[in-house]
C-alpha cells in the first residue's frame, strides 16, 4: 500500500477493505507486525490472540457479503472485557478467570465484523490514573515513556495513538476513558449512564448488576468512530428487557448558533493555568465560528457541594467489591484524619460502607444536582470543561494514588482532588465525549470534555466531530509515524 493504515480511522479502515484496496488478513498482519515490532517498551498490548484473530480475518475475507460496518477491522479491548478463551484478571495477581463467552458489547462488535486480537493493559483493579499491575508490567505513553497514558484505559489510549490498533473499548466511573484519551490525544465518549449494558465487563465471572456511575464506551482516532461504536455498543441487554432506545438527534450539525457554556476552571480545585487558556482560546473560536459562548454560565448548584456528593457515591459503588481488612483500613483512616478534613482521600475513606440511609441521602443530592443540570442544558447545548486538571503525569509507580501529589502551577496537590472535574460530570450520570484541544508546552496532548443532558450522547459525540474537522483532530506522536 502507499499510505500507512496504521494512525486511519476504523471507518476509513473499513472502506479499504470494502473497496478491496486491502484484505482482513493483510490489514490484520500490518497491525499485529507494528505490536511485535514496537510494542515493546510500550507495553499496552498485553494479551495477544493473534491466530485466532487470523482465522477470523480469513473468514471475513471468504465472506460473500460484508458483516456489518466495521468489516475487517482489527480492535483490541480493555483486558478487563470478557473474551472467550482469554484470561480477565483487572491486573490481580493470581485471578486467572478464563473468560467463557464474550462480553456483551464485543459480541456486538464482531457481529458488525471486528477482528478482536489483543487485549490492553489496566492498573489493578481498575483503580487507578496509571496503568500497571503486577500481571503484566507497566505502560508508558507514547507522547512521552516518562509519562502515564492514563488509566485505567491506558493501554488503548496508547495503543491506538502509537498506532497500534484500530479501536478500542473501555470503562470509566472516576474518568477511566476521559482521562486516557485526554493524556494520549485521542478521543473517548463517556456515555450516559446505563446506556452501554456492561454485562461481561465485571471483576465477579458472570456477575449482572451494574454498577452506579460506571459506565463502558469507546475510544478511537476519530468522533465518527465513537459515533459508530457507540451506535454498536448501545441498547438493552436483551436478557432483561426487549425495550429498545430512541436517542435524541444532535442538537445542531454545525458550530454556528450552537450554545456553548465554558467551564474553564473553579475555585473549588486548581486546574493548571494552561489547560484554563487552552479552553478561553477555543471559546475565543467558537464565537468567531457564530457559536453563542459564554464563559460564565453554569448550572445552579455548588460545585464543592457536588464534588462530595460524588465522592460519597463512587466510595459506595467501590466498597461493593472491597475486602473486609480494606473497609477497615479506610474507616480507621478517616477516624484519623477528624471530621475537618475534607480532602478527596479523606471523603473517599469516610464513606466506605455506608449504611442504606446515608446513600439514600447523598442519592437525593445528586438527583438535585441532576435536575439542576437538566435545567442548565435547556438554555445550553453542550458545556465544555477540562477533563483533568493537567496533562499526562510523570509515572509514580512506587506508591498508592491517595499518597501521592503532583503540582499544578507549581503549587502541591493531592493526587485524588483531581477527580473534581471527571467527578463533576460522571457523579451525575451525563454523557461526556473527550477531542483534541491543545499541546502543552511540553508538546503533551490536552482534552476537552464535552459534555450533554442526559441521553444527548448524540450530540456531545456531534460537537466532538465539529471540533475535529475545524478547531482540532488527532495528531500522531513523533517516532511511531
Amino acid at each position: 500500500m502507499a499510505d500507512d493504515p496504521a494512525f486511519l480511522s476504523a471507518r476509513a479502515l473499513a472502506a479499504l477493505i470494502r473497496k478491496r484496496r486491502i484484505g482482513c488478513v493483510e490489514l490484520l498482519d500490518h497491525f499485529i507486525g507494528r505490536v511485535e515490532r514496537l510494542d515493546g517498551p510500550l507495553n499496552a498490548v498485553v494479551v495477544r490472540d493473534f491466530d485466532r484473530a487470523r482465522t477470523r480475518a480469513r473468514q471475513l475475507d471468504r465472506a460473500k457479503a460484508p458483516a456489518g460496518r466495521l468489516h475487517g477491522v482489527p480492535m483490541t479491548v480493555k483486558e478487563s472485557y470478557d473474551v472467550a478463551g482469554l484470561p480477565t484478571t483487572w491486573g490481580v495477581p493470581g485471578k486467572s478467570d478464563i473468560a467463557a463467552r464474550d462480553a456483551l458489547v464485543v459480541q456486538r462488535l464482531k457481529a458488525e465484523g471486528v477482528v478482536v486480537f489483543g487485549k490492553t493493559n489496566v492498573p489493578i483493579m481498575l483503580g487507578d490514573w496509571q496503568s500497571y499491575n503486577e500481571v503484566y508490567g507497566s505502560t508508558g505513553n507514547p507522547w512521552d515513556p516518562a509519562r502515564s497514558p492514563g488509566g485505567s484505559s491506558g493501554g488503548g489510549a496508547a495503543a491506538l495513538a502509537a498506532g497500534l490498533t484500530g479501536m478500542e473499548i473501555g470503562s470509566d466511573i472516576g474518568g477511566s476513558i476521559r482521562q486516557p484519551a485526554h493524556a494520549c490525544g485521542v478521543f473517548g465518549h463517556k456515555p450516559t449512564w446505563g446506556l452501554l449494558p456492561p454485562y461481561g465487563h465485571s471483576y465477579m465471572p458472570g456477575a449482572a448488576a451494574m454498577t452506579d456511575i460506571s459506565v463502558i464506551g469507546p475510544l478511537a482516532r476519530s468522533a465518527d468512530d465513537l459515533a459508530i461504536a457507540f451506535d454498536i455498543m448501545a441498547g438493552p441487554d436483551p436478557a432483561e428487557t426487549a425495550m429498545a432506545f430512541d436517542l435524541p438527534a444532535p442538537r445542531l450539525k454545525s458550530l454556528k448558533g450552537l450554545r456553548v457554556a465554558i467551564w474553564a476552571s473553579d475555585p473549588a480545585t486548581r486546574t493548571g493555568a494552561e489547560t484554563t487558556a487552552a479552553l478561553e482560546k477555543l471559546a475565543r473560536f467558537l464565537k468567531r465560528e457564530g457559536a453563542k459562548v459564554s464563559l460564565a454560565a453554569r448550572p445552579e448548584f455548588d460545585a464543592a457541594e457536588a464534588f462530595e456528593v460524588y465522592l460519597k457515591l463512587l466510595s459506595a459503588a467501590l466498597s461493593g467489591r472491597a475486602s473486609p481488612d480494606a473497609l477497615a483500613r479506610m474507616a480507621a483512616r478517616a477516624k484519623k484524619a477528624g471530621p475537618a478534613d475534607t480532602s478527596a482521600s479523606v471523603v473517599l475513606d469516610r464513606a466506605a460502607g455506608m449504611g442504606h440511609g446515608a446513600w439514600l441521602a447523598a442519592n437525593e443530592q445528586r438527583h438535585k444536582i441532576r435536575r439542576a443540570y437538566g435545567a442548565f442544558f435547556q438554555q445550553w447545548d453542550v458545556l465544555l470543561c477540562p477533563v483533568l486538571a493537567l496533562p499526562a503525569m510523570v509515572r509514580a509507580e512506587d506508591s498508592e494514588p491517595r499518597e501521592r501529589h503532583v503540582e499544578i502551577d507549581g503549587v502541591s496537590t493531592p493526587w485524588e482532588d483531581m477527580l473534581f472535574w471527571p467527578g463533576l460530570i460522571g457523579g451525575f450520570h451525563l454523557p461526556a465525549s473527550v477531542a483534541p484541544l491543545a499541546l502543552s508546552r511540553e508538546e503533551l496532548p490536552i482534552g476537552v470534555q464535552i459534555v450533554g443532558p442526559m441521553y444527548g450522547d448524540r450530540t456531545t459525540i456531534a460537537v466532538a466531530r465539529m471540533l475535529e474537522k475545524s478547531w482540532r483532530g488527532f495528531e500522531a506522536p513523533k517516532g511511531w509515524q
